[in-house]
């Protein structure tokens, strides 16, 4: 092997090594550009995330901070996490640019609706959060509490809690794209996960129980909606066995 061969050798992993490295900081500069254009917004923000609690705060009775910093570091954090929610489709589309070279023409034909689809879903989880979820648990709270007790929350547990609730939900709307990977990578089939349909339930409700507050209708409206998206991923996974067997016949004849 010549000097020439051995220099040459290196370079397509040193080529993806850069390649990478610039995706990655381009993902980092969205997020930084879009922090940026929010931070002057801040509190803002943070009136609408608390919202949901605030409107339900007996007379008299607001928000408090326990910490000295929290006032600002609160929003600040709130606002971080805002822009990195908001970034997400071009940290995607960048991590999607780094792999899509080395994917067959098939498997980009599923990939790219999948990862759309990932996309709209942890957003409708997000979104169901706040305007279905948030206002009922928060009326639970409130009201089950002793008459004399006035409510006082402190803005930064208040914000570790509800960050906790939109993961949860944005995760548990994911089944169907998790559903529909597992079937196409041959790990299991749609007959399989509808057999397993009763501890797939009981799972449901063991993992609402366990990332929402100890009440029914909480643990419900993330079970429910997690039972309901597993269907869906059965049904979506089924037609895509028929459509693979169809492929398979066609091209074999």
């Amino acid at each position: 092997m010549s000097e020439e061969d051995s220099n040459d050798q290196p370079l397509p992993l040193v080529a993806h090594l850069t390649e990478l490295r610039d995706r990655l900081l381009r993902a980092l500069l969205a997020v930084l550009i879009v922090f940026i254009a929010l931070f002057p917004f801040a509190n803002e923000i943070y009136t609408f995330v608390s919202e949901p609690l605030r409107a339900l705060l007996p007379e008299g009775a607001s928000m408090i901070a326990t910490e000295v910093a929290s006032p600002f570091l609160t929003p600040f954090k709130l606002t971080l996490f805002t822009a990195i929610f908001l970034a997400i489709p071009y940290v995607l589309f960048q991590v999607w640019s780094f792999i899509a070279p080395g994917m067959y023409r098939h498997e980009k034909r599923l990939a790219i609706p999948l990862l759309v689809s990932s996309v709209a879903l942890f957003y409708a989880g997000a979104a169901f959060a706040y305007f279905v979820v948030f206002p009922l648990i928060f009326a639970f709270f409130t009201s089950v509490g002793p008459e004399d007790i006035t409510i006082m929350t402190d803005i930064n547990r208040y914000l570790d809690f509800v960050l906790k609730l939109f993961f949860a939900f944005g995760l548990a709307f994911e089944i169907p794209i998790a559903a529909v990977i597992l079937i196409w990578a041959g790990i299991t089939t749609a007959d399989e996960l509808a057999r397993k349909r009763p501890y797939i339930i009981v799972g449901c409700f063991i993992f609402g129980m366990l990332l929402t507050p100890p009440d029914v209708i909480s643990q419900s409206l993330l079970a429910i909606p997690m039972w309901i998206l597993f269907e869906f991923g059965v049904f979506f996974g089924r037609i895509m066995e028929r459509r693979s067997a169809r492929n398979a016949a066609s091209s074999g004849s």
